[in-house]
């Protein structure tokens, strides 16, 4: 059965796009939840006119994306936290520090989410840390954990 999507739905599409799906899937799942509406003619426009509103939504936050990533790969965002003698931290630096650390020290936003490593940090000195900010936009965030 073709329907066109009203939202992101992981692994069939994303919202505008017109999919070929089982019958029973549309019928029982996307129909009655809302992420679909079966596709007739008239749909078919109304099905271009969100793909067209989602592409220039994604341009805009793709363009933002990279505007903090500039921002913040010459960086260090520093961290400090108590540690032993041979390096290890008594805890441990977690995404949510390091958030909290971007913050204070850029004013800017990032969601704890976005972070592709979400190990906790344990010993003292310099550690990188993945950032995927928007699909096409991915970077590596330096984060130095001193003693303190």
């Amino acid at each position: 059965m073709k329907v066109v999507l009203r939202a992101d739905v992981t692994g069939i599409g994303k919202r505008g796009d017109m999919v070929d799906v089982a019958d029973g899937h549309a019928r029982n799942y996307l129909v009655p939840a809302g992420k679909a509406i079966v596709a007739t003619d008239g749909v078919t426009g109304q099905a271009a006119a969100m793909r067209r509103s989602r592409d220039v939504r994604d341009a805009k936050d793709r363009e933002g994306a990279e505007a903090i990533a500039q921002r913040l790969v010459p960086m260090v965002i520093t961290i400090p936290a108590r540690a032993g003698r041979e390096g290890r931290l008594f805890g441990s630096v977690t995404p949510s520090d390091v958030v909290e650390a971007v913050h204070s020290q850029t004013g800017l936003e990032i969601d704890r989410h976005k972070f592709l490593d979400h190990e906790p940090l344990k010993t003292l000195g310099t550690h990188d840390i993945g950032v995927r900010l928007h699909p096409e936009v991915e970077f590596r965030l330096t984060v130095e954990v001193v003693a303190g």
